[in-house]
């Protein structure tokens, strides 16, 4: 029984040695990120934009549309066809002319 006291203790000491690890890895990571974390979180809001910004931002975005929408028409790429379904793949002839072998079809020699 002593043998089992022992082990038990040396369970118990190695998991508190890793959770007391683990619980000081947290508080240290809680406090760098409270230590570096940005104090100005009202500078971030955006800031009021005249009448003349918008404009000019619409008309860039218009403008880049457009462009897109041209070299979209002048792209020469173009989706690939399906082959037709007769071919047969290597793997589907592999497997079919082993069917074949083992119902004792033999097949003629070219």
């Amino acid at each position: 029984m002593n043998n089992l006291a022992l082990a038990l203790q040396i369970t118990a000491l190695g998991m508190g040695l890793v959770f007391s690890a683990i619980l000081i890895l947290w508080l240290m990571m809680t406090l760098i990120t409270s230590l570096t974390a940005d104090k100005d979180s009202a500078s971030d809001s955006p800031k009021p934009v005249s009448a003349s910004e918008t404009e000019t931002l619409a008309r860039a975005a218009a403008a880049a549309v457009a462009l897109a929408m041209a070299e979209q028409q002048l792209s020469s790429a173009h989706p690939l066809k399906d082959p037709p379904t007769a071919i047969v793949s290597a793997w589907q002839l592999g497997m079919r002319t082993r069917q074949m072998t083992q119902k004792g079809i033999r097949l003629p020699k070219p």
